[in-house]
């Protein structure tokens, strides 16, 4: 909760797409480490007693059946005696909920209040108030997705030492990763959905406040900086927070920089890139 220079509301939120486009990326990238099949390899992957061509047919009726690239894995060895692809789609799962953890707990937090709070984004009033509090709106969609995403992490811990529990041909831990993974995708698929529906589209920015905001924020000095040096830039912020004056205030006082520069350069549109 410390003073900074300012960013715009969209530069913030484009920072929450492109983890998302990102984390997306990974699953649709690893994802493809899944469709190599070890089924005719038979007990050990030697493919014993299976029939002639067994495991290229039916890799390529699976790949029919499911519109899917499945083939038949080049070394059933190691796809029979080992999880890791299994493991590393459960961690693409893992970090997709670490990205949506951290997205709300930045709603959380940039909604909280609203007077008590930052109270920059109004959160939709999906509930009358809390249980004892009339009228208070809770981030029950951020709790919710946040409790999803704790949930994801810690199995996928279970996954990882499942992936490392097999002995030499054969791990019995699979059932435990089959189900933790399909687990992982409905609680996401779920979380998303209810947040998308009962929150995100409903979000409003709370114009007013930021405004202030912004106009109340001492590191828009930052701006002088190049100009001045970081001595006095930093004499001007602490003048301007001593005698409770504003920056233009306080650098008239001091009478570092002329007062139209100074205009100039304490310009936010300037400083965060934008026309």
């Amino acid at each position: 909760l410390q003073d900074a220079v300012p960013l715009t509301l969209g530069q913030e939120v484009s920072a929450w797409a492109s983890q998302l486009e990102t984390a997306s990326g990974r699953i649709e990238f690893n994802i493809k480490e899944l469709y190599s099949l070890p089924l005719g390899g038979t007990a050990v992957g030697t493919g014993i007693n299976a029939p002639e061509n067994f495991d290229k047919l039916i890799a390529l009726e699976i790949s029919k059946k499911t519109n899917l690239p499945f083939e038949t894995a080049t070394n059933k060895f190691a796809i029979m005696a080992s999880h890791d692809g299994l493991v590393n789609m459960m961690s693409q799962l893992k970090l997709l909920a670490v990205t949506f953890l951290k997205i709300v707990n930045d709603l959380r937090l940039l909604s909280s209040g609203p007077r008590a709070g930052l109270s920059e984004l109004q959160l939709p009033a999906n509930e009358p108030g809390s249980s004892i509090m009339p009228g208070k709106i809770n981030p029950t969609q951020c709790e919710a997705m946040a409790m999803v995403c704790t949930q994801i992490i810690g199995m996928d811990t279970s996954v990882s030492i499942a992936g490392s529990g097999g002995h030499l041909q054969m791990n019995v831990y699979k059932p435990l990763i089959g189900y933790n993974i399909i687990k992982a995708i409905n609680l996401l698929q779920n979380a998303c959905k209810s947040c998308r529906e009962n929150m995100i589209e409903d979000i409003q920015p709370n114009r007013p406040k930021i405004k202030q905001y912004l106009e109340d924020s001492l590191m828009l000095v930052t701006a002088l900086a190049p100009l001045i040096g970081y001595e006095k830039a930093s004499q001007i912020a602490q003048l301007a927070h001593k005698k409770n004056i504003s920056l233009r205030e306080a650098s008239r006082q001091l009478n570092y920089i002329d007062q139209a520069e100074f205009d100039d350069l304490i310009n936010p549109k300037s400083m965060v890139g934008t026309d």
